[in-house]
């Protein structure tokens, strides 16, 4: 029996433009996203040179029923770690980056200062490229967000992942105010910066549920958004409980629109990062 639906069938990674990302990456001594949660569009996205940087290492200090990325004590922090992604976005030429992390709650501030430091490092080599930051909840600590809005990127994006009553079992060491109220408080600090969040279906949630999921991010101020189809990573994960089609898809993304966000991606392949430069732009 086939395991998915034709529809989420992905290029096989691969090629000389493919290859030439992950050298860079290695050598660097970084981590992606892309490759820590399995992502389905990893193909596309290295190929045409682009990839959404992990920093804090690649271990998280959560286990979400839903992650791929490696749960456990994370290592102690590469001080080289902003510099480096720095130097890799101006080999690689890119004009829109996106930084994101494992969570740390081991750190008093979450990894905040990280993060800064690695916008630092981007403005100081690489000044015209826009940068976007997709941060954990930092466990709703205010100065860690002060923190990352001080630093001015142009887009702030932290997850809901799922919807509120999947929160215990998905995701039981989150908190899903505690994400809308991070959310909130970007634009009370600078009503500049784009925000933005996006979740995952198929994990048992009905349409009443995604639709209250859509009318609290809205009234959270967000401004662009995501949506895509949950993929288990492996068979300890969280079970795929129903495949969304393209048009269900579209239909939540007309829905979306329809109560003012800016900009949506919406689609079984869609990822918190996929075509993020064109929401900003």
């Amino acid at each position: 029996m086939r395991r998915h639906p034709d529809w989420l069938k992905v290029k096989i990674p691969g090629g000389k433009d493919f290859v030439k990302m992950k050298k860079l990456l290695r050598s660097s001594k970084l981590h992606t996203i892309c490759e820590e949660a399995k992502c389905p569009n990893i193909a596309e996205c290295f190929s045409r040179g682009t990839a959404v940087f992990l920093i804090l290492g690649n271990i998280c200090t959560r286990n979400c029923k839903y992650c791929n990325v490696k749960n456990g004590v994370p290592s102690e922090i590469n001080p080289d770690e902003p510099r480096n992604v720095a130097v890799s976005v101006k080999q690689l030429g890119l004009d829109y980056v996106v930084i994101t992390s494992v969570t740390r709650d081991d750190l008093d501030d979450g990894g905040a200062t990280i993060f800064c430091k690695t916008i630092r490092e981007i403005r100081n080599l690489t000044p015209d490229c826009k940068i976007e930051v997709l941060i954990p909840d930092f466990k709703g600590n205010g100065r860690s967000l002060k923190k990352i809005i001080d630093s001015k990127p142009e887009v702030i994006n932290h997850n809901i992942e799922v919807v509120k009553d999947l929160f215990p079992d998905i995701r039981p060491q989150g908190n899903y105010m505690v994400s809308l109220n991070l959310l909130k408080n970007i634009k009370k600090l600078d009503n500049c910066i784009k925000s933005k969040s996006g979740f995952m279906i198929g994990l048992g949630e009905d349409k009443n549920q995604i639709i209250k999921t859509l009318e609290d991010l809205k009234k959270s101020s967000v401004d662009f958004l995501t949506i895509g189809q949950y993929l288990q990573p492996s068979r300890d994960h969280h079970k795929v409980v129903r495949y969304y089609s393209p048009e269900e898809f579209n239909e939540l993304k007309k829905i979306g629109l329809k109560m003012g966000f800016e900009h949506i991606e919406s689609g079984p392949l869609v990822r918190s990062s996929y075509n993020a430069k064109q929401a900003f732009c």
